[in-house]
């Protein structure tokens, strides 16, 4: 099982810890970004960060589910924010603790770009997950 670490010395993260240490032999999945399009390929919250944030984690989820884990078993993740508003980063980042992806904590940075791949899109967020041995774990 994934160690996750919170170092001592640095400041503490508000709900996610600065490393995650996994043993050798232990299968992980590394996703592609999670973007906010429905299985028919149409953007999901035109304009809406928070509602984009929704569809991506949700379509997250089914990644993981995809690979035989889930939110749990994340380690890592990047989300990225078409903003430069802090309150805006905020209001993502408020949908990424409640899916409980912070509940590890994993590790997380979040990042404000210029850009993404879809037009209109405004979150994506990538993963790294531990692929349980057992379900149950």
């Amino acid at each position: 099982m994934p160690k996750r670490v919170t170092v001592p010395t640095l400041f503490p993260p508000p709900t996610y810890s600065h490393a995650s240490v996994v043993e050798a032999g232990t299968k992980l999945a590394f996703l592609a970004g999670s973007v906010p399009l429905d299985a028919g390929g149409k953007l999901v919250g035109e304009g809406d960060p928070v509602r984009q944030a929704r569809q991506v984690i949700a379509n997250l989820e089914e990644q993981l589910r995809a690979v035989g884990s889930d939110l749990a078993h994340v380690l890592s993740t990047d989300v990225y924010v078409v903003s430069s508003e802090p309150a805006v980063l905020s209001a993502v980042w408020e949908v990424v603790e409640a899916s409980g992806l912070s509940a590890g904590p994993h590790s997380s940075t979040l990042l404000g770009v210029a850009c993404l791949g879809y037009t209109g899109q405004l979150v994506e967020i990538t993963a790294t997950a531990v692929v349980p041995e057992d379900p149950a774990e």
